[in-house]
């Protein structure tokens, strides 16, 4: 019997072993069909407010992906990004220097962007970790692109399509990595939080959208706040097209103030010979200027013009009447906007805004130039800002 135990026993071993061992194989062919990406943006950005000294910033973003293959529906995507000032830093970056000069939100710096497992199951994908997270149009939870460093979300999300015609993405967040990056005390605010988005597309007028984004941020409880609402994405023909959208904000968590404020959005877009319309009307409420509806999470520079004068909604609300008209010319895409900006609660008029952006691409690269002038009559001051910007993805 004693002559049978060592083959046996090694059958055994390798019987056991040879499921370990495909599997091996499986996460290394995984990890080695990954896909690397670069993205390199060069930007010169110049500012010139009444009130403090003008400023200047060039720099230089670098962004290194890396999405791995699958196996067995798991995957996982590393990103890191780097600020670099190409010239000297002379300006305000958001981190506490230079007080006295203008604004440029753009820190050096080096950070994990984005750290994630995925699992992937038919049309249901889980992430846990570091993750972008942009709903809808970004006016209530997105990642602040245009900044060099972007606003990235720890947690755990679920997208799911897997009722027809139906979306639903759920996440719990816990921790927000905001633009200013791990360098100062502001870069990260600490949440126990919860964004809920479901889109359902099986209407032939449009898309109807419904979200609750429940926030409670422990770093800065007076952004606490639970939001309820609906978007109405409508097309008549492939000519004009509209939203409407409404939704409700009252306070949440350790807020230490009692508010409750509404949220109105209407607005048409047309195309007519070569010409891409676009007028609108935008209401952030007042709760009788005691506090007024607030888009912490939002990507904020894509609203209420450029110049990023209403990124945090005054206690008087914000009105904002809008429109843009948008046309390629040549290799060019021009795009006019202007913003008239007033108060939910009272009379002020707080000012009005012109922007101007010309965009176009030579090979790989994308050029932009982009200008915003705001004119202030009862909020902020004057302010002019300009960019030059070049990006390319390889």
């Amino acid at each position: 019997m004693h002559r049978m135990t060592y083959p046996l026993s090694a059958s055994l071993a390798l019987c056991l072993s040879a499921p370990a061992a495909v599997a091996q194989n499986g996460i290394v062919e995984a990890l080695q069909s990954g896909e690397t990406q670069l993205h390199l943006r060069t930007r010169f950005e110049d500012v010139d407010q009444d009130g403090v000294e003008g400023a200047s910033a060039f720099t230089q973003k670098t962004r290194l992906t890396y999405a791995s293959g699958r196996y067995e529906g798991f995957s996982l995507l590393l990103e890191m990004d780097d600020t670099t000032a190409i010239t000297d830093v002379d300006y305000n970056d958001g981190t506490g220097i230079n007080p006295g000069t203008a604004v440029i939100a753009d820190p050096e710096g080096t950070e994990i962007n984005q750290s994630y497992l995925a699992y992937q199951a038919g049309a249901t994908q889980v992430k846990y970790g570091r993750q972008r997270i942009l709903l809808d149009n970004q006016r209530f939870v997105g990642g602040v692109g245009w900044r060099q460093n972007e606003q990235t979300y720890d947690g755990f999300s679920v997208s799911s399509k897997a009722v027809d015609q139906f979306e639903l993405f759920y996440a719990y967040v816990h921790n927000v990595n905001r633009i200013f990056g791990e360098s100062v005390a502001g870069g990260d605010d600490k949440h126990q939080s919860h964004l809920l988005n479901g889109k359902y597309t099986g209407l032939n007028a449009g898309t109807l959208v419904a979200y609750a984004y429940l926030l409670d941020n422990e770093t800065a409880p007076g952004l606490a706040s639970d939001t309820l609402g609906l978007r109405w994405q409508g097309t008549f023909n492939e000519t004009f097209s509209y939203n409407l959208e409404y939704a409700t904000q009252s306070e949440a968590g350790d807020n230490p103030t009692d508010y409750s404020a509404s949220y109105l959005m209407a607005e048409g877009l047309a195309k007519v010979e070569g010409f891409s319309l676009k007028l609108g009307y935008e209401v952030l409420g007042s709760d009788d200027g005691a506090a007024a509806f607030a888009t912490p999470l939002a990507t904020l520079h894509a609203f209420q013009g450029w110049t990023d004068k209403f990124l945090a909604t005054p206690a008087t609300g914000v009105e904002d009447m809008y429109f843009s008209v948008r046309r390629p010319v040549g290799p060019v895409n021009l795009t006019l906007v202007y913003h008239d900006l007033s108060a939910n609660e009272g009379d002020a008029d707080y000012g009005s805004e012109l922007g101007l952006v010309a965009g176009t691409k030579v090979g790989p690269v994308g050029l932009t130039l982009k200008y915003a002038d705001y004119s202030a009559d009862e909020f902020a001051t004057d302010t002019r800002k300009l960019w030059l910007m070049a990006a390319a993805t390889f």
